[in-house]
């Protein structure tokens, strides 16, 4: 499973990050998902090796422009370059409705089939590989995270259990392995559930919108390898803002991770306040939230930069490449 981060910043973009936008590519296949599009997503597209034809869906977290205002721009280049493919579009209603309005006065042409579905807490998806779900987070306006976990795991086939019961190694054996039910020639009916598993857990990751409750995903993190989560301040900040925003600090989402027993966190969507590298002493950086975070989490902790590519490895383990 890999993770390209192409906006990392909250409200809007700065010179170090652009706005919210995350791409969730499956380990095998060209077929990915992003998460969010705000602003020029398709212009940090063009600094990857990601392609907005194998593009299969995007999944809009809510309404915010920062999360949202680059997707007539990335539908409208799928046009241009021919795209045909199907591509399924997740988010509010109020995304729909933006989308439309766009459509109509600018005269946009879509040709391709586009496929709206309004994200509700019933919400079963299968796209790219991953088993999607959508969970409801406290905004001020309605917002949502993702839970992507991936399909298709290969399966590990009971030969002992076989031999066991008689049943001669061939074709027959990788036909189960590929989910098949086989007949013998003797009638017995072979079901491939009974002779197979999973040959590893599936890996899983959770994706959050604008938050101020993290305690929200706590049943979608259940099982998780990687949270990837807003942190739009630090404490201090956050009390001199005020809870009007309805954004996470540093501290609550690493609080929160802790409790859970996550091993991994990524961090991201940092207000432009806080500079990659500070030039002078009285610039506030990304190193304050670092620091914050670690005061409570103490599995492995990262924050996210535009561009930063990442693997969740077969064992759960976070690699950034």
């Amino acid at each position: 499973m890999n993770i390209t981060f192409l906006g990392t910043s909250s409200g809007a973009p700065c010179r170090q990050r652009n706005v919210s936008a995350t791409a969730i590519a499956p380990e095998r296949g060209r077929r990915w998902v992003l998460v969010d599009c705000g602003e020029a997503t398709q212009h940090q597209l063009l600094r990857t090796a990601l392609s907005p034809q194998q593009l299969a869906a995007v999944l809009i977290t809510h309404i915010h422009g920062d999360h949202c205002y680059g997707l007539p721009g990335l539908l409208a280049s799928c046009q241009l370059n021919g795209r045909t493919e199907p591509l399924t579009l997740v988010g509010p209603p109020a995304v729909w409705e933006y989308l439309q309005a766009v459509i109509r006065f600018t005269e946009l042409q879509i040709s391709y089939p586009l496929e709206f579905i309004a994200v509700t807490a019933q919400l079963s998806l299968d796209q790219a590989g991953f088993a999607i779900t959508a969970h409801p987070l406290s905004h001020r306006v309605p917002s949502w995270g993702y839970r992507l976990q991936e399909t298709g795991i290969q399966k590990r086939l009971d030969v002992a259990r076989l031999r066991a019961e008689g049943v001669p190694a061939g074709p027959l054996y990788a036909r189960l392995q590929r989910g098949e039910d086989c007949q013998l020639a003797d009638g017995r009916l072979l079901r491939s559930h009974c002779y197979t598993a999973p040959s590893r857990s599936p890996r899983t990751l959770v994706i959050g919108g604008d938050n101020d409750r993290p305690e929200l995903l706590a049943s979608a993190c259940e099982g998780a390898d990687l949270l990837i989560h807003e942190a739009t301040y630090t404490e201090d900040v956050l009390a001199q803002v005020g809870p009007e925003p309805q954004h996470s600090c540093a501290g609550q989402v690493a609080r929160f991770a802790q409790s859970q027993g996550l091993k991994n966190l990524i961090l991201t969507h940092f207000s432009p306040r806080y500079r990659t590298r500070p030039r002078t002493s009285r610039e506030r950086g990304l190193c304050e939230l670092e620091v914050e975070a670690r005061f409570y989490f103490d599995g492995q902790l990262h924050l996210a930069q535009d561009f930063d590519r990442y693997q969740l490895t077969h064992q759960g383990e976070l690699v950034r490449q």
